[in-house]
């Protein structure tokens, strides 16, 4: 399980050197994800991608839910009043239901994808001002550690804060 770590870097050469000291640290570079304003400098730095700069995930994980949802009452209604027999058609309500479910989740992905990333908000002063936002996926037992490393090696950078909830995939 990792916990996702928050720094405001001033500019490129402070991200470039911060991503130098997190992989001799022995961060893996897929952990590693800078977020910087449209149309600035990322050479050398492990970009965010789609799922770390949208809101892709959690509109995803709301449309599965209310997908899902509005599939099993569907398929309640469709089952207790039946069109084609006489008898209650109860194995709709599961189709219905995981049908519900995959439409809400993609359909919601779809939105979700072109919208910023909700959990950002607090940052989108500072990366419009020039700054680079740093999110590293560290495990829960080095948290400590390279917060220390990160504070002792780069006075110029600046803790913004700690996201437990870290999705899997991504």
């Amino acid at each position: 399980m990792r916990k996702r770590i928050f720094w405001l870097l001033p500019d490129l050469a402070s991200a470039r050197r911060t991503m130098d000291d997190l992989l001799l640290a022995r961060i893996e570079n897929s952990h590693i994800h800078f977020v910087a304003r449209d149309g600035a400098d990322m050479s050398g730095l492990h970009e965010a991608n789609l799922f770390q700069t949208s809101d892709i995930v959690h509109a995803a994980e709301m449309g599965l839910m209310v997908g899902g949802g509005i599939g099993i009452v569907a398929g309640a209604l469709v089952a207790m009043f039946p069109i084609v027999s006489e008898t209650p058609q109860w194995g709709l309500v599961g189709v219905l239901a995981v049908l519900g479910a995959v439409f809400g989740a993609w359909a919601s992905s779809m939105i979700g994808c072109s919208a910023p990333n909700s959990r950002h908000k607090a940052f989108e002063k500072d990366i419009e001002e020039g700054k680079i936002l740093l999110m590293v996926d560290v495990p829960r037992g080095r948290i400590e550690e390279i917060e220390a490393l990160l504070q002792s090696a780069h006075p110029e950078a600046r803790f913004a804060g700690l996201d437990p909830a870290v999705p899997a995939f991504p």
